[in-house]
């Protein structure tokens, strides 16, 4: 048995994407998981609601990340380089834990269910960003564009560096964001 709550809380996301991988989410029971894992079922449900979350967790931190960094950026940024800033320092959660992130990645895309559970955890994520955008004084139409906006070229770099982990996730979320401004100058002229 494991020792400790995060002891246990590691080993049941382990069980899972194992699992998810072998046999799919649909066909994957909290028992199976809690029993691969070693630990009670009751203890699964401790730890999360439902077998979905334990993909999804982590989404506090990555919020507390993501607020803080935008508070934190120099003073005199334009709205995308502080979201450059804010992803940059956030992703060294996803780079702590890419383990864990490529397989999650995978489970998701090939899994309805999943797909869109993500999809309604990055518009949460999304108006959080909105929010310390607005909070900086970036005003409301252009908070919520720039938070779109660097949310969908933080995924794209996040998919990137899954599949060149060659580079650090940082030249990734840059070359992505480069990219950003790139269209914008096309399109400005």
């Amino acid at each position: 048995m494991p020792r400790s709550g995060a002891e246990a809380r590691r080993r049941l996301q382990r069980a899972a994407l194992e699992l998810y991988g072998e046999r799919g989410f649909d066909r994957t029971t909290t028992a199976e998981i809690a029993a691969r894992a070693g630990v009670t079922e009751r203890t699964f449900f401790r730890h999360f609601p439902d077998k979905r979350e334990v993909l999804f967790d982590g989404e506090a931190d990555l919020r507390a990340a993501l607020m803080r960094a935008v508070a934190e950026a120099p003073d005199g940024l334009r709205p995308l380089d502080v979201l450059l800033h804010a992803f940059q320092k956030a992703g060294r959660i996803l780079e702590d834990n890419r383990p864990f992130a490529e397989p999650r990645l995978e489970i998701i895309a090939r899994t309805p269910a999943l797909r869109e559970r993500d999809l309604a955890k990055s518009a949460s994520l999304t108006e959080a960003v909105a929010e310390a955008l607005r909070r900086r004084g970036v005003a409301d139409r252009l908070a919520g564009l720039a938070a779109r906006t660097g949310w969908a070229a933080f995924h794209q770099a996040a998919e990137a560096w899954i599949d060149d982990p060659s580079q650090a996730l940082d030249a990734h979320l840059s070359q992505a964001f480069d990219d950003l401004r790139a269209l914008s100058a096309i399109a400005a002229g």
